[in-house]
C-alpha cells in the first residue's frame, strides 16, 4: 500500500488532467468574480453613497448564504457532484447577466439585492460540492497541496480580477464588469464537463422529511463530536463576525477617506490580492514544519494585527500592504481549515459536515457586516478596524486553550 508521503513524491499535479482542467476552470471563475467584487459594491456606493447600505447588500447575501448551507450537504452527499458543479455555474451565469441587460433600461438597485443573494445561494452550494469534489481529484496525502495551489491561482486570479475590473468598470461602467463575471461562469461549466471525479456518488432519491433530517443531523453529530472540528467551528464563527464586512470597509476607505478612484481601488485589491497568493504556498510547509495548531493561530494573530492597523494607515501603499498581510494570513488560516475538514471527514459525510460547518461559523457574518459597516460610517474606519482586530488577535489566543493547539490533530 503506498503511504501517503509517497503519494506526494509522484508526477506533479499539473499533469494529472483532470486536476488541472478542474484548476483552469475555477480560477477563470475567480478572476470573474474579481470582476463582481469591485464593481457590486461601488455600484452601490454610486447610487446610495452609502457604506451601511453596501454593508445591507452584503449582510443579505450572507443570510442566504447561511440558509442554504444548511440543506447544501444534503443535497451534494445525495446527487452526481459534478453535475451539481456544472448546474451551480449555468444558474450563477444566467443570475449576474440579468443585472448588464437590466442596466439597459437604467439603474435597477432593488435587482442587486435579489441577485447577489440568490448568486450567494448558488454559490455556497457550489462551495460544499467544491469541497466535497477535491477529494476525488487528488489522493489524501495530496490533499493540502491541491488545496494550497487551488487557493494559489485563485489568488493570481484575484490580483488580475480587481485590476482589469477597474479598466472596465472606469471604461465601461460597472454593469459591463459584473456581465464579465457571468461570462466567466459560463466558460467554467462548459470546462467543467471535460472533469472525471474518481469518488463521485450516484444520484440517490429522496426517502421521507425523517430520512433528509437524519442524513442533515449526521453531518452534524461528526462535526461536534470531532473535538478539532467542534472548536474551529466555534473560533471561526467569532473571526466571520469580525472580517465579514470588511472587504466593503476597505473599499469605502480607499474610495471616500483616501480620495481613490475606481481604478485605485482595483490596484488596491488586486495588490491585496498577492497576500493570499503567499499565503497559499506557505501553508503546506507551514503546516509540515510547524504543525496544524500554530499555523492555524499564527495566522489568525498575524491577520487581526495587520487589520487593527489598516484604518490608521492614510496611503494607498500602506493600505494595500497591510490588506495584503490581513489576506495571506486569511488565506492560511482557511486553507489549513478546509484541508483538516477533508482529512478527517469520511467522503460520504463530506457534503453535509462540509455544510453544516458553513452554515455555522458564517451564521454570525451577516450580522457582523451589517455592525462593521455601520460603524464605520457612524465612528470611522480606524475605530472599527482597531476593534475588529483586536478581537481576530483575541481568538487566535482563544485556540490555544482549546484542541486546535494540537500539532496534528486528527
Amino acid at each position: 500500500m503506498t503511504s501517503p508521503m509517497a503519494e506526494t513524491t509522484r508526477a506533479p499535479l499539473w499533469r494529472d488532467r483532470d486536476f488541472t482542467v478542474f484548476w483552469s476552470a475555477q480560477t477563470l471563475s475567480v478572476i470573474g468574480d474579481g470582476f463582481a467584487a469591485l464593481a457590486l459594491p461601488l455600484l452601490v456606493l454610486q447610487l446610495t453613497g452609502s457604506v451601511a447600505l453596501m454593508g445591507v447588500l452584503t449582510a443579505t447575501a450572507g443570510v442566504a448564504a447561511v440558509v442554504t448551507a444548511v440543506f447544501a450537504g444534503v443535497l451534494v452527499d445525495r446527487v452526481d457532484r459534478r453535475r451539481l458543479l456544472i448546474g451551480c455555474d449555468v444558474v450563477r451565469a444566467a443570475l449576474f447577466a440579468a443585472v448588464p441587460v437590466a442596466w439597459l433600461w437604467g439603474p435597477q438597485l432593488w435587482l442587486l439585492y435579489l441577485v447577489l443573494p440568490a448568486g450567494a445561494a448558488v454559490g455556497m452550494v457550489f462551495r460544499v460540492a467544491y469541497v466535497a469534489a477535491v477529494p476525488g481529484l487528488v489522493d489524501v496525502g495530496r490533499i493540502t497541496e491541491a488545496n494550497g495551489k487551488l487557493s494559489a491561482s485563485y489568488a493570481v486570479a484575484g490580483v488580475g480580477g480587481p485590476l482589469l475590473a477597474g479598466l472596465v468598470a472606469a471604461r465601461f461602467g460597472y454593469p459591463a464588469a459584473i456581465a464579465v463575471n457571468a461570462v466567466s461562469f459560463a466558460v467554467a461549466a462548459a470546462a467543467l464537463g471535460a472533469v472525471r471525479l474518481r469518488q463521485d456518488r450516484p444520484a440517490r432519491t429522496a426517502t421521507s422529511l425523517a430520512g433528509l433530517r437524519d442524513e442533515l443531523l449526521a453531518g452534524a453529530r461528526f462535526l461536534w463530536r470531532h473535538p478539532v472540528l467542534r472548536s474551529l467551528t466555534l473560533l471561526l464563527s467569532a473571526f466571520f463576525f469580525l472580517t465579514y464586512g470588511l472587504d466593503d470597509v476597505l473599499i469605502y476607505h480607499v474610495r471616500r477617506n483616501l480620495g481613490g478612484s475606481d481604478r485605485t481601488v482595483g490596484l488596491v485589491l488586486g495588490a491585496a490580492a498577492v497576500g493570499t497568493v503567499l499565503g497559499s504556498l506557505l501553508v503546506a510547509p507551514l503546516r509540515r514544519r510547524i504543525g496544524f495548531g500554530a499555523t492555524w493561530s499564527g495566522s489568525v494573530a498575524v491577520a487581526g494585527s495587520a487589520v487593527a492597523v489598516l484604518g490608521w494607515a492614510h496611503t494607498v501603499p500602506w493600505v494595500a500592504s497591510l490588506a495584503a498581510v490581513y489576506l495571506g494570513g486569511a488565506a492560511v488560516g482557511a486553507i489549513c481549515s478546509l484541508s483538516l475538514r477533508q482529512e478527517v471527514t469520511p467522503n460520504p459525510l463530506l457534503g453535509r459536515v462540509t455544510a453544516v460547518f458553513w452554515a455555522t461559523h458564517y451564521s454570525l457574518g451577516p450580522l457582523g457586516a451589517a455592525v462593521v459597516t455601520w460603524g464605520a460610517g457612524a465612528y470611522g474606519v480606524p475605530l472599527v478596524c482597531l476593534l475588529a482586530g483586536s478581537g481576530c488577535v483575541l481568538v487566535a489566543l482563544a485556540a490555544l486553550v482549546t484542541p486546535v493547539r494540537r500539532a496534528q490533530p486528527g
